[in-house]
C-alpha cells in the first residue's frame, strides 16, 4: 500500500473510531456527529482506494461522485450507491441547525462506514 493511501486509511480510522464511540455514548450523545464523522470515514475509504489506484482525487464530500470514480474497477460497489447518498447528506446537514440525526440514523451511518471500511482495506491490503 502507499504511504499517501496509508495516511488515507489511518484518517478515515479515526473519523469511525470517533463515530463508534460517540454511537454508545449514553449520556448525551451527539448522532450527529456520529453520522458527521461515518461520512467522512466513508469519504476519506474511497479516496484512498483512489490514491492507491492511481485515480486523481477531486476535493468533493459527494461520496456517490466518488463511488462513481471507482465503479470502472469495481462494478459491484454499484450497490453502495443508495446508502452512499443518504450518507453525503451528513457532510453538511448534520453540521448546521435545522436538521438533527436520530439514534437510527446514527446507527445505519456508522454501520455503513463501517462495512465500507471492512470492504475497502480488504481491497487495499
Amino acid at each position: 500500500m502507499k504511504e499517501e493511501t496509508r495516511e488515507w486509511v489511518r484518517l478515515a480510522e479515526s473519523d469511525l473510531r470517533v463515530a463508534r464511540r460517540e454511537s454508545r455514548v449514553t449520556d448525551e450523545p451527539s448522532y450527529s456527529a456520529v453520522c458527521f464523522h461515518s461520512q467522512q470515514a466513508a469519504e476519506k475509504l474511497l479516496k484512498a482506494f483512489l490514491q492507491e489506484h492511481d485515480i486523481p482525487i477531486v476535493k468533493t464530500h459527494d461520496l456517490v461522485y466518488l463511488l462513481e470514480l471507482t465503479l470502472p474497477q469495481r462494478p459491484l460497489w454499484s450497490v453502495y450507491r443508495k446508502k452512499l447518498e443518504q450518507l453525503t447528506e451528513y457532510a453538511v446537514s448534520s453540521r448546521y441547525p435545522g436538521e438533527e440525526a436520530t439514534k437510527e440514523s446514527a446507527l445505519d451511518a456508522v454501520q455503513l462506514a463501517g462495512e465500507m471500511h471492512k470492504v475497502l482495506i480488504a481491497e487495499l491490503g
